[in-house]
């Protein structure tokens, strides 16, 4: 197919070069252009608008940080809806709250298009490698249309229901890992005493009934980051984290509830990202609880 991805952050970047890699023909907009030259030097055209974007492929792609990112590549006055997008598909992959996924779905609509959303669970190095969790949200027929471009995207995608329940899926697989990374800081408060290797102390966490899954594959980058080193570059960074929280904290307050865990994890990071953990991978926040205080 020819697909267009509007919006190179790193998980877009990370989608365009899979979908190359599986043979599609892409088109690639961002409002950086220099996030573009690795994709174009592999083959990828560069459009000079999302319109213009939008004119030239049969399916886009986007993946954005927020609600104001999706408005400036889909609402503005060159963006994805100035189009004709009669016949093409649109995936978006945000994470966001369900009631933009639902305006921005009523918006392609109306000019012709067909829409699904499908944020997806994993960072850039599932993305590359097409192993993302997928939560679609969508019309039945429109979700069979976005199928062989999840499926290459995705280890597994599941569809949840119509846009909007796959945005509520999305928050909702997020908040136990978020509020996880505190967990492990406070957890390894208890127990640092002991002085064992933090590195064989999350090994052992990771058998234990209370583990959380991330322990499987960033276990040992979460111990390097709690003996003092720096995890890894960010690809869920920290400054993501805290705008994930406080969109499942507006979500559940729609919905006449409070999250009291999230709440408070918040103010938390809130508080690293103002001490310069912005930027950093989140397996680095277990750490920075801890380093708060001296050892026991």
């Amino acid at each position: 197919m020819k697909i267009g991805v509007a919006g190179l952050g790193k998980m877009g970047s990370a989608v365009a070069e899979r979908l190359m890699e599986c043979g599609h023909d892409l088109v690639v907009w961002n409002r950086s252009p220099e996030k573009i030259a690795a994709l174009t030097a592999k083959g990828a055209k560069a459009a000079k608008s999302p319109a213009a974007l939008a004119g030239e492929v049969e399916a886009i792609v986007t993946i954005l940080f927020d609600a104001e990112a999706i408005d400036g590549v889909y609402r503005v006055g060159d963006g994805i809806l100035a189009a004709d997008l009669s016949g093409k598909l649109l995936i978006d992959m945000s994470t966001v709250r369900p009631q933009t996924s639902e305006k921005l779905a009523k918006d392609v609509r109306a000019r012709g298009g067909t829409f699904v959303e499908c944020p997806v669970g994993g960072s850039t190095g599932p993305a590359r490698q097409g192993k993302l969790l997928g939560m679609a949200g969508g019309e039945p027929v429109d979700v069979a249309r976005a199928k062989p471009i999840l499926d290459q995207l995705c280890r597994r995608f599941e569809h949840f229901g119509p846009v909007g329940a796959g945005a509520r899926m999305k928050l909702a697989i997020n908040l136990p890992l978020i509020v996880a990374y505190q967990a492990l800081a406070e957890a390894f408060i208890l127990c640092r005493p002991n002085g064992m290797d933090p590195v064989q102390l999350m090994e052992f966490f990771a058998d234990s009934s209370g583990a959380p899954s991330v322990l499987k594959t960033r276990g040992p980058l979460i111990g390097k980051a709690l003996a003092g080193g720096e995890a890894i570059p960010p690809a869920f960074d920290v400054d993501s984290i805290r705008k994930d929280l406080r969109t499942m904290i507006a979500e559940a307050k729609s919905l006449g509830a409070k999250l009291p865990l999230a709440e408070d994890t918040l103010c938390i990071y809130d508080e690293a990202a103002k001490e310069g953990w912005g930027q950093k991978d989140g397996a680095n926040l277990p750490a920075y609880w801890p380093r708060k205080f001296a050892a026991g």
